[in-house]
């Protein structure tokens, strides 16, 4: 194909090629560091600051400060129709959606399937704010320059897309059993009293903060954010006063990790690649869009794209859907509603299994599938098959991973209701299909093995549980 015959969008793309799913797993990069360490480049956040295994303990032992500045995209929409737009787009209730309160926006396709979730901030009476991964600002940004009705858009690229070098705001999430005392020092008062989901105005450093009440890892914490300009004296302050408290920074590598103790199925399959009321769509992303540029690994494979798309409830959003108004998927999910569905769950590594996957590095033979630490997934989109006693796929895994906390490798996972029971005994498929074919020559040649599994609650992590009941969010199982 010549230079000029290249595909621009990606609908084009996907005429161009004979599987977009075999496309997606030639993309790089197919290691965790790699993965992560694009969307943090250690110029702005190293990839640990103590040892990651340090760091994971703090949020649950200390205080944890992570640095949200650069990872996610920034997609303000402003105009009276602002909230019309995501009330068309999102799964979500909008009642009582008001400035200083914040949701967990879901988007769904016309047929049910989950495109993303992100962060949405109700700002302003006319200014919202859209925080995370592009499948959720490439959606809603699509949408809101359609919508007329005096509806801007203004997009703050990631940092490793961001030429300009400045972001919109800074953002910081500082969490852990001591953190409130931290922030109270630092306010120079008691704390404002701040739900979940909503914000509140802390004064640190001489700068005026919002708070927002929320969690990474699962635990007590605030998230802060403010102008760009104020980053570094609010950072130093925390910096600074944390230290008696046992403050520590946290790299790329331990940030990652956190969502296999707090249970968010943080990259879906974006479910954008075949409907047909999607073209249009499909013909706006270009080729240096998310949706083309995304890798895509594990043992789990199909040539259909659809096969990899996932409903809010499969991951756990089910409690999210309302049906108190009218939103793109709302036919095709409240059909599904009454149909059995698969549950998030936890998957508990055998420690063996784990353990065999070194050794073979030790000896003669084969190797299996490197198990990168904290975070083990081979692709920005990592799906595992998860199979019963006889061979049968009963659901997926999603982001491998260790954490110090439960002393445990682990994956999230997605399976038939009747395998859900903690307890209940899996086996995962660890590597590729074809030994890294697939993937070469982003990956080395190797062995598919199978790790035995013990399914666990999701969130795995007791202090997310426990916080999650103070708070009232549901959670499966």
């Amino acid at each position: 194909m010549t230079s000029e015959a290249k595909p621009r969008t990606l609908q084009a793309l996907i005429d161009s090629v004979p599987s977009i799913v075999d496309y997606l797993y030639g993309n790089p990069p197919k290691s965790a560091l790699n993965v992560f360490g694009v969307m943090m480049p250690t110029e702005v956040v190293r990839a640990e600051f103590t040892t990651w295994r340090d760091e994971q303990r703090s949020w649950r032992e200390t205080i944890a400060l992570h640095d949200q500045s650069y990872h996610m995209n920034n997609l303000h929409v402003r105009g009276k129709g602002a909230v019309k737009v995501f009330e068309r787009l999102g799964v979500n209730t909008f009642r009582n959606f008001a400035p200083g309160r914040a949701k967990q926006f879901l988007a769904c396709s016309p047929e049910g399937y989950v495109i993303g979730d992100a962060i949405l901030y109700h700002l302003e009476p006319e200014h919202l704010l859209l925080v995370g991964n592009p499948a959720s600002t490439d959606w809603v940004q699509f949408n809101a320059e359609r919508a007329g009705d005096g509806v801007t858009v203004e997009l703050d690229p990631m940092w490793v897309l961001n030429r300009a070098r400045k972001r919109s705001h800074y953002r910081y999430q500082v969490e852990g059993p001591h953190a409130y005392k931290l922030l109270e020092k630092l306010h120079g008062a008691a704390l404002p009293e701040i739900k979940f989901f909503r914000s509140g105005e802390l004064h640190v450093a001489g700068c005026k903060v919002r708070a927002m009440r929320h969690s990474m890892g699962g635990v007590p914490g605030l998230e802060l954010s403010g102008p760009w300009d104020d980053r570094d004296k609010v950072k130093s302050a925390l910096v600074e006063q944390g230290r008696r408290f046992g403050l520590r920074s946290i790299g790329s590598l331990a940030y990652f990790s956190t969502v296999i103790e707090s249970g968010w199925w943080a990259v879906p399959f974006s479910a954008i690649y075949t409907s047909p009321k999607l073209r249009e769509y499909r013909e706006w992303l270009t080729t240096k869009s998310a949706a083309a540029r995304l890798s895509l690994g594990g043992s789990f494979y199909s040539p259909n794209p659809e096969d990899y798309y996932q409903t809010p409830w499969d991951i756990g959003h089910g409690h999210l859907i309302k049906f108190d108004h009218d939103f793109v998927g709302r036919e095709a999910l409240e059909k599904m509603s009454a149909s059995p569905h698969r549950r998030k769950v936890t998957l508990l590594w055998n420690a063996d299994d784990v353990l065999n996957v070194f050794q073979r590095l030790l000896g003669e033979g084969p190797t299996a599938m490197h198990i990168d630490l904290p975070v083990s997934a081979t692709a920005r989109l990592h799906y595992d098959k998860v199979i019963n006693s006889e061979g049968k796929t009963i659901g997926l895994a999603h982001y491998p991973g260790y954490t110090i906390n439960e002393r445990a490798m682990m994956s999230l996972g997605s399976v038939d209701e009747a395998y859900s029971k903690p307890g209940t005994q899996v086996v995962l498929l660890w590597g590729e299909d074809g030994g890294g074919k697939k993937s070469a020559p982003w990956i080395e040649p190797h062995e598919q093995v199978k790790i035995r599994a013990t399914v666990a609650p999701s969130p795995i992590s007791q202090a997310a549980q426990e916080y999650r009941a103070v708070l009232g969010t549901p959670r499966r199982l």
